[in-house]
């Protein structure tokens, strides 16, 4: 028998030849991934298997001179998932995190994804994420645009200008071929700015940094929302249009009306509900739902404001025509995007299915015969 163990190193270049930055491709998988969620074939971390995934989060201080200790967005996180459908597959995102990391001229988090074999668990294929997490993460609203946006849309707001949303924007714009207009906002303004400046010259589409959110809000059809988890923004109902799709992929608080006079719309409700879980688990539930995008939406619910998670629509469903998406152009809707494992295992599987095509990437060896058996 055979038991020789190679598997496939892909560098950060090797993924940007294998497409990972070719953005409408990526949200025909995301939106399989969505079906697959829906369905129940998949497994994350966790007792409940819908684990967000499992983080190492630094003290305040510690009696230890080099262990590290609390900083703005500053942990080590493990997202485990098996996918099903074609995927069939186990894998595991991997990340540092630190904001000061910018000061280094690094980015803020620092990601590898493992992609497994379901039965031996021997690594398959081992790359390098920062892209494929980016790209996973944008391709998700481009799903909810091609489901739930109006199809007339033809302004957007970027709120929160930074590579995640930029991101976003390279994905959902694939999905809204109407838009004329886009509206840049952050907290800093020379941000905004650059952001525009470089839809202009990528996409030849009108853009324009606004100094107020409220001003980038206000003519939007689409707004796609990933600022500062440090500082999440507030967002009054009152400064969005009649059939706006509000996406949030980083954390926004609003007034009630903002959430109880739209049709939410989750990822996974099964999800959302672990979140919920870990809140009461943790004793301190109002802590967590701070922490958390879906937080406000949480709170809303234990006041009995919003219908109950098990009551609400999730937007696999949307896909398979099992719930309502948009019913009509004056309908507001939330898209609440939390990030999970699946997507990350869904996108790595697809570009080592490309690598193994392509004969790209560098094979490393595990062992010719393991040593222990």
């Amino acid at each position: 028998m055979d038991n020789r163990i190679e598997f496939i190193y892909l560098s950060e270049p090797d993924t940007i030849k294998l497409g990972i930055m070719d953005a409408p491709g990526w949200v025909d998988v995301c939106e399989e991934v969505f079906t697959l969620l829906a369905k129940g074939d998949y497994l994350m971390g966790g007792s409940n298997h819908n684990s967000h995934g499992m983080g190492i989060i630094f003290p305040k201080e510690s009696p230890f001179p080099n262990m590290p200790v609390a900083g703005p967005d500053r942990r080590f996180f493990a997202m485990p998932a098996y996918l099903g459908g074609r995927f069939d597959v186990c894998g595991n995102k991997w990340y540092g995190s630190n904001a000061a990391n910018t000061k280094r001229g690094l980015p803020r988090s620092i990601l590898t994804v493992l992609i497994n074999d379901k039965e031996t668990g021997a690594p398959l294929c081992h790359m390098s994420a920062n892209l494929l997490s980016a790209t996973r993460t944008g391709a998700i609203p481009g799903v909810a645009v091609r489901h739930l946006a109006r199809k007339d849309s033809k302004a957007v707001a970027v709120v929160g200008c930074g590579p995640i949303n930029k991101s976003c924007f390279r994905h959902l714009i694939t999905q809204a071929p109407q838009v004329e207009k886009v509206f840049c906002y952050d907290l800093f303004i020379e941000k905004a700015q650059a952001l525009a400046e470089w839809i202009k010259k990528e996409y030849g589409i009108k853009a324009e940094a606004a100094s107020e959110l409220p001003d980038a809000l206000k003519d939007a059809d689409i707004v796609t929302v990933a600022a500062s988890r440090i500082k999440p923004l507030h967002i009054e109902s009152s400064w969005l249009k009649k059939g706006v799709l509000l996406m949030l992929t980083g954390p926004a608080k609003g007034d009630d009306k903002l959430w109880t006079e739209s049709k939410i719309v989750y990822d996974n409700i099964k999800l959302h509900e672990a979140y919920v879980e870990e809140a009461y688990a943790s004793g301190d539930v109002a802590g967590y739902y701070a922490g958390v995008i879906g937080g406000p939406l949480y709170t809303l619910i234990d006041q009995g404001k919003l219908a109950k998670l098990e009551d609400s629509t999730d937007i696999g469903n949307v896909i398979l025509g099992k719930k309502p998406g948009r019913t009509n152009d004056e309908e507001n809707i939330v898209f609440v995007a939390c990030g999970m494992a699946v997507f990350d295992v869904a996108c790595g599987f697809e570009l080592y299915q490309r690598a193994l095509k392509q004969g790209v990437g560098q094979k490393l060896l595990l062992w010719n015969e393991p040593y222990l058996k």
